[in-house]
């Protein structure tokens, strides 16, 4: 299919039940795709990581109809409201808005480790300077 050169891609779990390397492997091939082909995919997941990964626009689809549309940090911005659709958001976002209820002053947009990694850094250079918890 890829030797034609498609505009639209349309994938439906790509990655389901492949070992974390060939996971991997296949998004990181999905992404090349994109950037070098400037090429449309319309990517069918329950991996809210490879969504907020792959995506630049994220449609929750609820017997089908589209009840939320926007890019991954607008629509993982609530995980109450995903819940209540059998949704959840990535772990690391998760994670983030526990730290946050527990008056953390950290974002809860973050969608990958890396940014966490980052968001994160910042907050204990605070308690490591001041021994206390930030406000």
């Amino acid at each position: 299919m890829l030797a034609i050169k498609p505009e639209i891609l349309v994938l439906d779990e790509p990655t389901a039940g492949l070992d974390p390397r060939g996971h991997k492997d296949i998004l990181a091939r999905l992404l090349a795709l994109k950037r070098d082909w400037n090429m449309t995919m319309v990517f069918v997941s329950h991996s809210m990581e490879d969504i907020a990964r792959l995506s630049d626009r994220v449609y929750v689809i609820v017997n089908g109809q589209a009840v939320l549309c926007g890019t991954p940090r607008q629509v993982f911005a609530d995980p109450r409201r995903l819940m209540e659709w059998g949704l959840g958001v990535p772990e690391i976002t998760a994670a983030m808005h526990a730290l946050r209820e527990r008056g953390i002053p950290v974002r809860v947009d973050v969608l990958t480790v890396e940014e966490a990694l980052e968001e994160c850094s910042g907050i204990s250079k605070q308690f490591s300077v001041s021994g206390e918890r930030p406000n």
